[in-house]
Parts: C-alpha cells; sequence; structure tokens
C-alpha cells in the first residue's frame, strides 16, 4: 500500500533516505496490530506532558533558532480506523496506511537497539519488530497516536539534523560512540540536561516509552522480564512461597500491623 508523502521544511529525510541501513520487517500486518493493541492497552504510555511548542524565533530554513526544533507539515490521516464497533467476524487486514519511510524505519530500529539492545538470550527490540509496531502506532487515525506522530518524527528529524550540525553525517551515519554522544545529551530531562536539550528530551522519552512498551508487548520480551501469567496448578493450591510470607510479613511488619503476620512454617 502507497505511504503518504511527507512534506518538511526540513532536508532531514533525503539524509536518511541515501544513508540509512535497509530494516527489514518480518511482522504480518495482523500481527503487529495485535502487537499495537497490546501497545495502547498499556499501562507504561501515560500521555506526554510539557511537550508543546514553546514560541521561539524560526530562521530563515524554516527551524527554531533556540533549538533548530524542525517543523513539520504533516499529511493528516484520514482513515476511519475500526470505529466504536467494528466487524468482528471478517475485520480489515489494513484498516489505515503505514506512514515511515524505510529510512525513517531504519533510523526507528537504529535508536531502538540504543534503548534495547540485544543483551544474552534477550534480543534487540529491532530483532523482535518494535519498529513495526512504531509504524503502526504513529500512523494510526486516533488523536492521542496522532499526537505522539508528530512527537516522534519531529524527534526523528532533529537527531538526524542535529548529527548534521555536529558531525556533517547524519545520525545512521555515524560511528557508536558519535551516535552515543547526541544521545547522551538528550536521554534524559533532568537538572543536568541543558536547555537547547529540554524539548527533544522530553519527545526522546516518548520514543524510549513506546519502545519499551513494544518490546515487552512481544512474546520474548514477555519472556525476558519472567511473567508466566495464569498457569494452571494441579490438584490442591500450595498457596504462596515461603518468600512471598516473609515480604508480606515485612511488610506488615512496617506498618505496624504484625499482629495480622502469617505463620511461616
Amino acid at each position: 500500500m502507497e505511504k503518504p508523502n511527507l512534506i518538511s521544511a526540513q532536508s532531514t529525510t533525503a539524509h536518511i533516505d541515501n544513508l540509512a541501513p535497509a530494516y527489514t520487517n518480518h511482522l504480518s500486518r495482523r500481527d503487529s496490530l495485535k502487537l499495537l493493541a497490546a501497545l495502547a492497552a498499556s499501562a507504561m504510555l501515560p500521555a506526554l506532558a510539557g511537550c508543546e511548542p514553546t514560541p521561539v524565533a524560526k530562521t530563515a530554513s524554516g527551524t527554531t533558532s533556540a533549538e533548530h526544533w524542525p517543523e513539520l507539515k504533516l499529511q493528516p490521516i484520514t482513515a476511519k480506523g475500526y470505529g466504536k464497533d467494528p466487524n468482528l467476524i471478517m475485520p480489515p487486514e489494513a484498516p489505515w496506511p503505514l506512514t515511515l519511510t524505510p529510512a525513517q524505519l531504519s533510523l526507528v530500529a537504529l535508536l531502538s537497539d540504543i534503548i534495547v539492545p540485544q543483551e544474552g538470550q534477550s534480543p534487540s527490540a529491532s530483532a523482535v519488530q518494535v519498529p513495526t509496531v512504531i509504524d503502526e502506532w504513529v500512523s494510526a487515525p486516533y488523536p492521542n497516536q496522532q499526537q505522539d506522530r508528530l512527537t516522534i518524527l519531529s524527534a526523528l528529524a532533529w537527531i538526524d539534523d542535529e548529527a548534521t550540525m555536529r558531525f556533517s553525517q547524519p545520525f545512521t551515519a555515524l560511528g557508536k560512540p558519535q551516535q552515543l554522544a547526541i544521545i547522551d545529551d538528550i536521554a534524559y530531562d533532568n537538572e543536568q540536561t541543558s536547555a537547547q536539550f529540554k524539548r527533544i528530551a522530553k519527545a526522546f522519552a516518548r520514543l524510549r516509552n513506546l519502545v519499551l512498551a513494544a518490546y515487552f508487548c512481544t512474546p520474548e520480551g514477555i519472556k525476558d522480564i519472567g511473567y508466566l501469567g495464569n498457569v494452571p496448578i494441579a490438584g490442591v493450591y500450595p498457596g504462596p512461597t515461603p518468600e512471598a510470607y516473609s515480604h508480606l510479613n515485612k511488610t506488615l511488619a512496617e506498618l505496624g500491623l504484625s499482629d495480622f503476620a502469617y505463620p511461616v512454617s
């Protein structure tokens, strides 16, 4: 399905189109929509606070002089989505078009793997197709997702522009030390964060939350945190483990409720 073109005041997309490594999606559309639904239900996704634009002077190129924040003009998503009464018997395979370009997906993949790298037996974010889920998220025609669409795409443009300003190359063309030098400046919004990085730090935090939530919605992510869910137990229920009882009793003692402690055999 053809994706809508993105009209930007920046030259960012052209840069990453030329140099970003290819990201390969292995998810079916049905599977990516399932992960989107799980992501939407995740408690890990509080609304992005404090990321509303702050009026600053624009340069002739359309960027802001204080932060070079990109002024993107995105074509609106006009798909209707599933609606309040979706067809559960024969749901549509592709209710809306995906909007990230292959180059943008590759940049998301690189950033996702910085956030969740491969570690031991745990795969990286891109290995479990997190960028595809992010594409579904920012392409969905719902208000929260559309707010995130502008935030995430602006963050991608900012990161690529920052790389070009610092190192004369787009982010995906940089070496790992140069990439991490940029990420270190925007990774967290705290007292040490320079004023010029406050806005991008908030946007990057939103991307990080989406990446982490999407990762831990996948089977591999669920396994990584050791979540088992409801597991049937044959026979008589043995009750909590001694470790669980000890933890509960310690908590009760801290609350001054030792009289209600459970005996541990």
